[in-house]
């Protein structure tokens, strides 16, 4: 079973990637409807799913997309919200299989599937991709991005560990079955919703 999901989660996340690179091929404002959707997927997910403290999800999914609206998707954050993409998926993705190859120290207990290897792993993997990616596009390589890319990285795991919280107050495995094998939209786009906040901030009032 444990390999069947693993499956699951790669073919889905493979699907997202490509869907993602279409729209932004197409044209990169698009890429605001994609994740608007996401945002409805979310809400209805909590909605029917959330038996109790359900008030509060909902004011946290509506706080993230608030501080999505403030975004502004033209040419000139191009670059940036890529990066952050970048982060944010590969920082879930190899979060998950270090943690399943490699995890035997429990990290915390709201969350009892993480572990200190997965969140190294995803760590370590997400700088290096996020790096070579800047390298790739023969970008200067500043503390602000090395900032940039190290903030993105905690507000994703606040995230992840947000979710899961609210997950086990509702006696919940999966906060839906919406994406068999998955535990649901909410828990695949847990690291998005929080650091979002932070990209929202650092483009409009720091960068």
């Amino acid at each position: 079973m444990a390999y069947k999901n693993f499956l699951l989660r790669l073919l889905f996340s493979i699907i997202f990637v490509i869907t993602y690179l279409v729209i932004l091929y197409i044209n990169f404002s698009y890429v605001f409807y994609l994740i608007f959707l996401i945002y409805i997927l979310i809400a209805l997910e909590v909605l029917f799913y959330f038996r109790i403290y359900k008030v509060i999800p909902l004011l946290y999914i509506f706080s993230s997309f608030i501080f999505f609206l403030l975004i502004d998707f033209n040419n000139d954050n191009y670059l940036i919200f890529n990066l952050f993409i970048l982060i944010v998926i590969t920082f879930d993705i190899f979060s998950y299989i270090t943690g399943k190859l490699f995890g035997r120290n429990k990290l915390i207990n709201v969350s009892p599937n993480k572990t200190l290897e997965g969140l190294l792993g995803g760590f370590s993997l997400s700088i290096i991709l996020s790096l070579l990616f800047l390298y790739s596009l023969k970008t200067n390589i500043n503390y602000s991005y090395i900032a940039f890319i190290l903030l993105t990285i905690l507000f994703a795991f606040i995230g992840d560990i947000v979710e899961s919280y609210y997950k086990r107050k509702n006696n919940l495995k999966n906060s839906s079955e919406f994406i068999p094998g998955h535990g649901g939209v909410f828990d695949r786009f847990d690291s998005f919703l929080f650091s979002i906040i932070f990209y929202s901030i650092s483009i409009n009032f720091i960068l």
